[in-house]
């Protein structure tokens, strides 16, 4: 029996003040330090921010070790390919080591800030566990938004008694 590595999960709402300092919940702080094999000595945990264009209105937050999963999937794929120019540019070279700190705090930056609409006083986030990663999203626009995420995954016939479970073993669930 294969035994899982940790994963992200669970939502969780944080304050992020108008410094940018923001607490990594105690859940995600695990799953980062125990992915996280070659950290230096006398570092704290990291985590890596990915903010490319692609995301719109939220950032991903990665461990190292999948990072690195994901930079060797990145490097060993073919010279000149298309893909690997788009997946470089809207992941590789759009995300940023972080380190947390001993109290389990980040800073985010003040452009990432702007890129979920904060102010200049902080606000609130929303944190997502979403199993490999968890997403940041700025509250007010995840609240908004949560109907027609949910929405955009069922089907007309599906009436309100959506099963995501069903898709485990649903090869054309895309």
């Amino acid at each position: 029996m294969t035994v899982a590595s940790p994963s992200f999960l669970g939502e969780f709402c944080q304050k992020i003040d108008g410094k940018g300092r923001m607490s990594i919940p105690v859940e995600f702080r695990r799953v980062l330090e125990e992915n996280d094999p070659s950290r230096p000595a006398g570092r704290t945990t990291r985590m890596y921010l990915v903010y490319g264009s692609h995301l719109k209105d939220h950032l991903e937050a990665y461990t190292p070790k999948a990072m690195d999963e994901i930079v060797a999937q990145v490097e060993a794929m073919p010279r000149g390919l298309k893909r690997k120019k788009a997946i470089s540019h809207f992941f590789l070279s759009k995300s940023q080591e972080m380190e947390i700190d001993k109290d389990g705090r980040i800073v985010m930056p003040k452009d990432r800030r702007a890129q979920l609409g904060l102010g200049e006083d902080g606000g609130l986030i929303q944190m997502l566990g979403m199993g490999e990663y968890f997403q940041i999203w700025n509250k007010d626009v995840y609240d908004a938004k949560e109907a027609d995420i949910d929405a955009s995954f069922m089907d007309d016939d599906d009436e309100g008694e959506f099963d995501p479970l069903s898709w485990l073993h649903d090869d054309s669930a895309g």
